[in-house]
Parts: C-alpha cells; sequence; structure tokens
C-alpha cells in the first residue's frame, strides 16, 4: 500500500515537470522585416531593413523569418514591396508570409540628428502592438549601433548606458533671439612675428635681444559668448587669454577681446577686435648710414652718446638722427602694455556636440606684423534663456 503511495506522488510530480517543460516550450512568434523606409543616410531601405533583421535575431525574442524566404514567397506570389511601410499593406503582406507580427520603421536625418522610428504591428489584430522613436547625434558610422538601441528600447530590453549616451541626442540646445550659448575651451597654436620685430626677437641676449624663434607656440583658453541667433547668423563675443614663448624660455602673456559673427550652418567665422600684451620695449633705430652705419639696433639715447654725431666735438650741438626710431622689444626697456588690433577668419567643425574651432588671425603693425593660427575645442552648455 506504502508502496502505491509513492508510486502514485511520483506519477503526479512527473505529469506537473512534463506540462510546466511543455509550456516553456511554446514556439516562439514569428516577425517579418520588409524594408525600412530611409532618408538623408548611406543606407537604402533594403540595407536598413537587413539592419533590423540582424539587430532583432541578436535578441532571441522572435523567430525571425529569414530573408531569402521571404523574398522566395514575395516572388511567388508576385508581390512587390518596395513602397510598402504602412500598416495596411504591412498587415496584407504578412499574411501571405505567414507571420505573426510586421517589423517596420523609418530611418531620417533631420540636421545634426538621426529619428529611428520602429513599430511591430500584429497582423491578427491589424494592430500597432509596440512602438519606439529615438533621436541620436548624426554619427552615421554607428548607425547599426543606434538600430540596436532602438531595437532593444521597442522590446523594453536594458541598453548599455554608456553606448547610449554616445550616441542618443537627448537635449541639443535651442538657439533663439533671445537665448545665450556658451562655448567656452582651451586653445592652442603658434604665431609668426615678421619685420623688424622679429629681428628684435631673435638678436642675441647681449644686444638686447631675447635669442628666440620668431615662429613662437600659444596656448590659452578661450570665454565664447554667443548673444544673438537669428536664422543662419549668430553674433558672439570671445575673450581669449593666452602665453606663448615657452619654448624659448620666455612668458608672453596675451589677452584678445573680439567681437564675432558665425554662420550656423557653414561654420564659417569672422571676428575683430583689440588685442593687448605686456612686453618688453625701448625706443631705438637701425643705424643704415651708408658710410659709418653699422646696420644693427641701438637704442635712441646711444645716438646722443656716440661722439661721431657732434657737431665741433660739441656734445650739446648733435647731428640730427637720419634713421627711422621704432619702439621695438628690448631686454633693456620697460615692461609696457602693447596694443593692437587682431582679425581672425575661422570655420568651426562639428561633431555631435562637440565643436572644434580653427582659425587664423592676423595682428597688423607697421613694424611687427604678426601671423597665427589657433586650434581648440568647446561642448555646447545648455543655453541661458533671457
Amino acid at each position: 500500500m506504502k508502496t502505491k503511495t509513492i508510486f502514485g506522488k511520483l506519477l503526479v510530480a512527473g505529469g506537473f515537470l512534463f506540462g510546466t517543460t511543455i509550456g516553456f516550450a511554446q514556439p516562439r512568434q514569428t516577425v517579418a522585416i520588409l524594408n525600412i523606409d530611409t532618408k538623408g543616410v548611406i543606407q537604402d531601405a533594403t540595407a536598413m531593413g537587413y539592419l533590423a533583421r540582424l539587430e532583432l535575431e541578436k535578441t532571441n525574442v522572435y523567430n525571425v523569418m529569414d530573408k531569402y524566404d521571404i523574398a522566395d514567397i514575395l516572388e511567388k506570389n508576385k508581390i512587390d514591396i518596395s513602397n510598402c511601410f504602412g500598416k495596411t499593406c504591412l498587415v496584407e503582406k504578412g499574411k501571405v508570409l505567414g507571420a505573426d507580427k510586421m517589423l517596420t520603421g523609418s530611418v531620417e536625418r533631420f540636421g545634426e540628428k538621426i529619428v529611428i522610428t520602429l513599430r511591430l504591428i500584429d497582423v491578427k489584430t491589424a494592430s500597432v502592438e509596440k512602438s519606439d522613436a529615438t533621436e541620436y547625434l548624426n554619427l552615421q558610422p554607428e548607425i547599426q549601433k543606434m538600430m540596436e538601441i532602438s531595437v532593444k528600447n521597442l522590446l523594453q530590453i536594458e541598453n548599455d548606458p554608456i553606448l547610449v549616451n554616445l550616441l542618443v541626442e537627448y537635449d541639443t540646445p535651442i538657439t533663439s533671439p533671445k537665448t545665450t550659448l556658451r562655448l567656452n575651451g582651451p586653445r592652442m597654436g603658434v604665431s609668426f612675428v615678421t619685420a623688424e620685430a622679429a629681428k628684435r626677437l631673435t638678436a642675441p641676449k647681449s644686444e638686447g635681444g631675447y635669442d628666440m624663434f620668431p615662429i613662437t607656440s600659444q596656448f590659452g583658453y578661450q570665454f565664447e559668448t554667443q548673444y544673438l541667433s537669428a536664422g543662419n547668423f549668430q553674433a558672439l563675443i570671445e575673450f581669449v587669454g593666452s602665453i606663448g614663448g615657452l619654448e624659448s624660455g620666455q612668458l608672453i602673456p596675451s589677452l584678445a577681446f573680439m567681437n564675432g559673427f558665425r554662420g550656423s550652418k557653414s561654420g564659417l567665422e569672422f571676428a575683430f577686435g583689440p588685442v593687448f600684451k605686456v612686453v618688453k620695449t625701448a625706443d631705438g633705430y637701425f643705424d643704415k648710414r651708408k658710410t659709418i652705419g653699422d646696420g644693427k639696433w641701438h637704442l635712441n639715447n646711444e645716438w646722443s652718446q656716440d661722439t661721431l654725431n657732434w657737431i665741433n666735438e660739441n656734445k650739446y650741438d648733435i647731428i640730427d638722427n637720419p634713421n627711422d626710431v621704432m619702439e621695438l622689444p628690448d631686454r633693456r626697456g620697460k615692461y609696457k602694455l602693447s596694443t593692437g588690433l587682431i582679425l581672425a577668419l575661422g570655420k568651426t567643425f562639428k561633431s555631435g556636440y562637440l565643436n572644434i574651432p580653427v582659425n587664423v588671425y592676423v595682428i597688423p603693425k607697421k613694424h611687427a606684423t604678426v601671423y597665427g593660427i589657433s586650434v581648440g575645442f568647446n561642448i555646447n552648455k545648455k543655453p541661458k534663456r533671457q
């Protein structure tokens, strides 16, 4: 009797396990994907459909119909799917294919963003069961990763947060006539000094020069505020503080204040304004007299100290200096605030939120014109609305 009771319990337990196994082993529903509509991206509708099919298969949630099986069935029934993106058309094709569900959608580029929309349609009820629309940064080489994120969003599968942060367009700053953007960032570049000032910089220290190169490095930081945006036009205020001459053991500070104008679409920019530098300068001249001039730089007071310039050996009666007297860099001089006008032309290259400005500039002066190039980077921050 006891043996029969144990045997009966084993039968009940076995039956429960068998029923449970059958329940879990129910076949997955079949999903068919035709094409995914595209606009403004490299891939066409067929290629995008392939990417969606691949990413859906990787989730292992549905039984995804093979593209060759789909093509074979459609060809036998002489069905054209080139413009089949709507719900009614897809439901009809789904019945022919014997699919439980149809996945459709679109991938479109809008300016600097890509929008992927996916819809999962139930063939039996002819209703949209699930849908997802996600905005991404315009990084087309990563469009397969974008499709992966959208498919997982559709199926409510958790995505890699790092991947999402790199690709998803969350909150692009809005620009309007009442919007202020702050685009601050580091700057680096080189400048080239010309004319007589270059001679003074390269002159030996024994002659009051700096014994440095006429080409100097520049490292600094730019504070930029976009105070007006209307249509394709932006107005900017820029402050650029920098130091130069480090490769020659010098520390030359400078500050530029500019008003700029930039095209929103082209990224081209023009700016101008005053620039200030603190350098040691002195009044002097290059002795260019034909017979006795040595062509070297002399301080202005050296003219009156040269006995060759005295009339009848009278140090109070001195001939006029025929050379051009100019103020140039000299270690023997005094620190002075040098001013100039800077003219800059550049272009800003964009990669998502990252801006990469590249500029060429000139500071025109009669005896010390400076040419330069600088590059930097900054990131769009949330706008401050007035």
